[in-house]
């Protein structure tokens, strides 16, 4: 797709990035202020789904009003296709502060934390999920202002544009019920935010893996280790509060985000009493059933030996005075005696294992069968007489 140069009043100054949509830095040429344009690109445009989508995000974000979500001035299309035009940030992603080490110390971090938490209890509150927190969609400014950018998968109750199978968010920040494709509620960002809380003081994910697979098992059955954030003698409340947003369970998990801010500004202030944690959430309204523990290995079952069948003893060869072959002095090595038995095959079936010992032999058993054929032979052949006769 070729970069415009204009769009509708908006001149377009420098590429931003993006992939199904490109962001732009524009001025506004009618009241002079510098704003984000995201346009939606040609892949988009072919795309139905992507599209409503869009538009979806367009009309979700330009009724926000809060400090820390980013502001909406306009939306609409250009030569058909769909564009917004937002508040034009300065600063770097939460993703960049991180690898950076613009983060701060514990107490901006918490506070950085405070604000996103704030934000999403504000979406929550107009009943929407946002469904894909990560530090890309988190702009920071030099002051430690936190703004949440990015609404493009966020979800309205009764809307439906996720196809069929296919789970939208970043694996890392996925809850358990949302890796699951279960309903999704407002603790799914719950999580996602706890996630993104032990980041952000740890500087590592806590969750790794090199495939989907891999991550999606850690999701699902393995609780979060807070060993890296203990290492950094952060405060165990702190830890705690990673340990409650992140529960499998939705009984188990934070109830809001209100209750998670309340916590951390206590943390970040002591001298308040401290909050009492909501009840937990009814087990009726939890969306995601008891994990199965992950399949344990069953040891292959141990091979018996197999049972034997007692042959008799063959008599010893009569004594001769012909000294054997051999060393002198050391008798003559003698190879084991071959056996006619079928014990190497294992017990007999049925009435075979009642025979006596002589017919349990493998020539013996041959004699059995050939004598059940003449058997056989000789009865068709009276029956066929007997026909002829009649």
């Amino acid at each position: 797709m070729q970069h415009p140069t204009r769009i509708g009043k908006y001149d377009i100054e420098q590429f931003l990035g993006g992939g199904m949509s490109h962001v732009y830095k524009a001025r506004d040429r009618v009241l002079g202020r510098r704003v984000a344009l995201k346009l939606l690109t040609d892949s988009g445009m072919s795309d139905p789904e992507s599209k409503a989508r869009f538009l979806l995000e367009a009309r979700t974000a330009s009724n926000m009003s809060h400090e820390n979500i980013i502001s909406v001035y306009d939306f609409g299309e250009d030569e058909g296709r769909p564009f917004i035009v937002m508040e034009f940030l300065e600063g770097e992603s939460l993703r960049d502060a991180i690898k950076n080490g613009h983060t701060g110390d514990l107490n901006r971090k918490l506070k950085m934390a405070c604000q996103i938490g704030r934000a999403l209890d504000y979406i929550h509150g107009r009943k929407i999920i946002h469904r894909d927190i990560k530090p890309e969609n988190i702009n920071v400014d030099a002051q430690g202002k936190v703004t949440l950018m990015d609404f493009g998968i966020a979800k309205s109750e009764g809307v439906q544009l996720t196809r069929a199978g296919f789970t939208l968010g970043t694996p890392y920040y996925m809850a358990p019920e949302q890796v699951l494709g279960r309903p999704l509620t407002p603790q799914a960002d719950v999580y996602a935010f706890g996630i993104l809380l032990f980041e952000l003081l740890a500087a590592v994910k806590p969750i790794a893996g090199n495939s989907v697979d891999k991550i999606f098992h850690q999701i699902l059955y393995e609780p979060i280790d807070l060993q890296p954030l203990r290492a950094l003698r952060t405060p165990e409340a702190a830890c705690d509060v990673v340990a409650w947003c992140t529960g499998k369970q939705l009984a188990a998990r934070a109830p809001s985000l209100k209750a998670v801010v309340d916590e951390l500004d206590w943390i970040l202030d002591p001298s308040r009493p401290k909050p009492a944690r909501p009840a937990a959430m009814p087990a009726a309204t939890d969306a995601i059933p008891t994990m199965p523990a992950p399949p344990v290995p069953q040891p292959l079952p141990q091979q018996t030996a197999p049972k034997t069948v007692p042959v008799p003893p063959r008599p010893a060869p009569a004594q001769t005075g012909a000294q054997p072959q051999g060393a002198p002095g050391k008798p003559a090595a003698t190879k084991p005696a071959a056996t006619n038995s079928a014990h190497s095959a294992g017990p007999l079936p049925g009435f075979l294992g009642s025979l006596p010992a002589g017919l349990r032999t493998q020539g013996g058993l041959m004699l059995l069968a050939g004598g059940a054929v003449l058997v056989l032979m000789a009865l068709l052949y009276v029956v066929l007489s007997m026909a002829h006769l009649v």
